[in-house]
């Protein structure tokens, strides 16, 4: 690391690496009105007539805005690099896609939003035209001329990395039956800087919420046209992992985004939680990755500004948009997620809009990974942050995180003797005390509103990430893992799978897919999900899909008592 580094600048370093991984990857209160978004104001009934199929051989499909081509396989089809609206004025609402008459090529992705490399693989790209969506479908129609449920997918990566195109869900779609429309969305800085000089204009809300803006968005592009790929406008799921998670939960407690969603999934999402860990224990002052209050995120947004040059309020707008892509992405991975409060796409924190039951009325699924926070304290050692190599440093991270005067308390609830390494202590401690908490906390306040499902995947063989060095730890069912189980994606090697592994994930895509269908993940000749704050937990092999108490398991009465 060097000693004699600027230790600001390394520290901000470590947490930017840190952000970088957070949120590996995804909405109605009553079906009400848009809101004033500008998109799709004819609502419901100008579904059929808006779009509609247009080829025999279904490579050829009319949205509303003009006809796509895609590609057609022997099981799926797909619809890739769809505009949902257009290229985006920078720090601006997203605007309706303009109309095209011939067929658009939708062979291949549409450009990633633009960031910066990624932990995970994640290509740098310094686009800002971004705004496109992938729609895979199954081949043959659905059993009786009825419109499949459609599934809308969130990505995660920390709201910094990471695009729709990375999850190919073609097994999803055609074992489960669905339609499943993957999204990009705008990150980082483009999709998050909170500056009172960027509120009006533009944006139709206040700032710091454009990426929410832009799910908002691609979900009123499928209410519109669903029907045309054989999707059922009216029973649509949003669901997401990690930073993916966070944007389910926020989109949940949005108003602008009623109506749009019949059910939700939120996967890792821990969008209550306040305490989240710098790389040396103490709370991220930032937020990093989590959703921030209005106050905390305009400081961070004139701070931000002042370092591009952009210091007088007055012109801070006109400076900031005439800034090349290049230069604000170097300020881009420096703890921009959901902002709440003081108006805007979020009036209140998702803590307390879920705490009041201020929260779309629909059937929830929700969870977690067992052993979350190995993937972040993995991340710190492969980024160059030294591993803590004994009980002190152990102690004084800890101690760090708390607080001496707490520190003795959670020491001998997580004593070093119990776990193979420091490492592992820690991350067992962080785990409970961030997302255990937060899966529980969000369960118990929509359990009691809605019909909801816990989950808890526990493979703690789960492969790690391809191309990734391995830390010196067991990685066991770390944060992420899971995704290998739905989709096809970059990050992972499908083929490390065991064939027990391979079960567990035609299970998991029944659960998921079934719960997309009818609001219960209960699938005839399956182990059974029981409504309420019982966790099904998930793991392969003879008796791995199972019930737990899973507030025991990870020390929810301790952590609340602390």
């Amino acid at each position: 690391m060097g000693a004699v580094m600027d230790t600001d600048r390394k520290r901000r370093g470590r947490r930017t690496s840190l952000a970088v991984i957070g949120g590996l990857a995804v909405i109605g209160l009553g079906a009400t009105g848009l809101g004033g978004t500008g998109f799709g104001e004819t609502g419901f009934s100008g579904i059929a007539m808006a779009a509609g199929p247009a080829a025999g051989d279904g490579s050829l499909v009319l949205t509303d805005k003009g006809p796509v081509r895609g590609t057609v396989s022997a099981d799926h089809r797909e619809f890739l690099g769809v505009p949902y609206a257009s290229p985006p004025v920078r720090w601006g609402s997203p605007r309706r896609a303009k109309p095209w008459t011939s067929p658009r090529d939708a062979t291949k992705p549409g450009n990633a939003c633009a960031q910066n490399a990624g932990f995970f693989g994640e290509k740098a790209s310094d686009s800002e035209d971004c705004l496109y969506l992938n729609v895979t479908t199954p081949r043959r129609p659905a059993a009786n001329g009825k419109r499949l449920p459609v599934m809308v997918w969130v990505h995660g990566s920390g709201f910094r990395n990471g695009s729709g195109a990375l999850y190919r869900p073609t097994e999803m779609a055609v074992r489960g039956d669905v339609i499943v429309v993957t999204v990009n969305y705008r990150l980082g800085i483009f999709g998050f800087l909170d500056h009172p000089s960027l509120d009006g204009g533009p944006a139709r809300n206040r700032s710091g919420n454009f990426g929410l803006e832009d799910q908002q968005a691609a979900l009123r592009w499928v209410r519109s046209n669903a029907a045309a790929f054989g999707g059922d406008a009216r029973n649509v799921t949003v669901f997401g992992e990690s930073a993916g998670g966070v944007s389910t939960c926020s989109q949940l407690t949005s108003p602008g985004a009623a109506g749009l969603f019949q059910r939700a999934i939120v996967q890792s999402g821990p969008c209550t939680v306040e305490n989240w860990p710098d790389w040396d224990g103490t709370v991220d002052p930032s937020g990093s990755w989590l959703p921030r209050s209005r106050s905390k995120a305009e400081r961070q947004g004139q701070a931000v500004a002042t370092r591009l040059g952009c210091p007088t309020p007055a012109t801070a707008a006109a400076c900031l948009r005439a800034l090349p892509t290049s230069k604000l992405l170097k300020e881009s991975e420096y703890g921009f997620a959901p902002v709440y409060g003081g108006g805007g796409v979020l009036p209140y924190s998702p803590k307390q809009a879920l705490r009041e039951g201020k929260f779309a009325k629909v059937p929830v699924m929700y969870g977690m990974t067992r052993d979350e926070y190995r993937t972040f304290e993995a991340a710190q050692q492969l980024m160059g942050v030294p591993p803590l190599a004994d009980e002190a440093d152990y102690a004084a991270r800890v101690r760090a995180y708390v607080g001496a005067e707490k520190a003795p308390k959670v020491l001998a609830q997580y004593p070093l003797r119990n776990y193979g390494s420091p490492s592992e202590a820690w991350s067992a401690l962080v785990t409970d005390a961030t997302f255990a908490r937060s899966v529980t906390d969000f369960g118990q306040s929509v359990a009691r509103r809605v019909p909801a499902y816990a989950y808890e995947f526990a493979d703690a063989q789960a492969p790690w990430v391809a191309d990734v060095g391995t830390p010196g730890f067991p990685t066991g069912a770390f944060h992420a893992a899971e995704l290998q189980y739905q989709f096809d994606t970059d990050y992972f090697d499908e083929g490390r799978l065991s064939p027990a592994q391979r079960r567990l994930a035609d299970q998991m895509t029944d659960y998921w897919t079934r719960f997309a269908r009818t609001g219960d993940p209960n699938v005839k000749g399956a182990p059974t999900w029981q409504e309420g704050n019982i966790t099904q937990v998930l793991a392969p092999g003879k008796g791995g899909i199972q019930r737990i108490d899973f507030a025991k398991e990870h020390e929810y009465a301790f952590w609340k008592a602390l």
